[in-house]
């Protein structure tokens, strides 16, 4: 039940697909997962670009688990468990490879972040976003950064605001979350086969400069993730959170 994280490289091409059965969200141990294959990659001077996508062809990702949320009951823990996202995006952050993300359906919370991080995304049409911690009495905090960077603070203020609305992926286009929007899974995978088989003949020193250079300025990241990750921890444990997530919980 704590899902999958593989990884696969052919012709200098690495793709990280991640999985879990509950509309492929991320309880700690997954999250963890994903931040060792994206640094395992990083290290790996014979890989030109990584592919990061999801499993299935429904949701993209569908943020934290609810049911670790639920758990969730000392300070400790909380920070742990919203660390993880944290540790997710330096990864990303920090990778010596640029990042094409495929998102092939909706997402939510954390996930928006995952795609935030991504150096281009391909998405289809079905590709929907939402920021819903409002709803259950926390914020988007550890991923704000990460949002915030690729559409402004306007555009992050109107998905956090309006909690409950989906946003399309054309608006999710407009705004700089998405580089490419394709009708099909079937055309994003056309789509991104196309690119990074172009990015893989380029040179391996060229492409780690400019990843370097598009995250120019994030190196606070470190520290600022973490003490994020501490605000929706204190959050979560609030009398507020606790009964938003025991009234999901009992209308299931």
């Amino acid at each position: 039940m704590n899902g999958t994280v593989t990884t696969t490289v052919e012709n200098t091409i690495a793709t990280i697909t991640f999985g879990h059965p509950a509309g492929n969200s991320f309880p700690i141990a997954l999250l963890k997962r994903l931040i060792s294959a994206i640094e395992d990659v990083s290290i790996d001077k014979t890989i030109s670009v990584l592919i990061l996508q999801s499993e299935g062809d429904r949701a993209f990702c569908g943020g934290a688990s609810f049911d670790e949320l639920l758990a969730l009951n000392t300070l400790e823990d909380a920070i742990a468990f919203f660390s993880g996202f944290a540790g997710v995006l330096n990864a990303m952050r920090t990778s010596t490879k640029l990042i094409i993300g495929k998102v092939q359906g909706k997402t939510v919370g954390g996930g928006v972040g995952i795609i935030a991080a991504c150096d281009y995304v391909i998405a289809t049409e079905a590709a929907h976003v939402k920021l819903s911690e409002f709803t259950i009495g926390i914020g988007p905090f550890v991923i704000a950064p990460a949002v915030d960077r690729k559409i402004g603070k306007t555009a992050l203020a109107e998905l956090t605001l309006n909690a409950l609305e989906w946003k399309s992926a054309q608006w999710a286009l407009e705004k700089g979350l998405y580089t490419k929007v394709v009708p099909t899974l079937a055309d994003a995978d056309k789509e991104i086969a196309m690119l990074s088989e172009q990015l893989a003949v380029y040179n391996i020193k060229a492409l780690r400069a400019m990843k370097h250079t598009l995250w120019k300025g994030t190196e606070d990241w470190e520290e600022m993730l973490v003490y994020n990750a501490e605000i929706s921890a204190r959050l979560v444990l609030s009398p507020y959170t606790k009964n938003a997530l025991a009234k999901i919980k009992n209308n299931k």
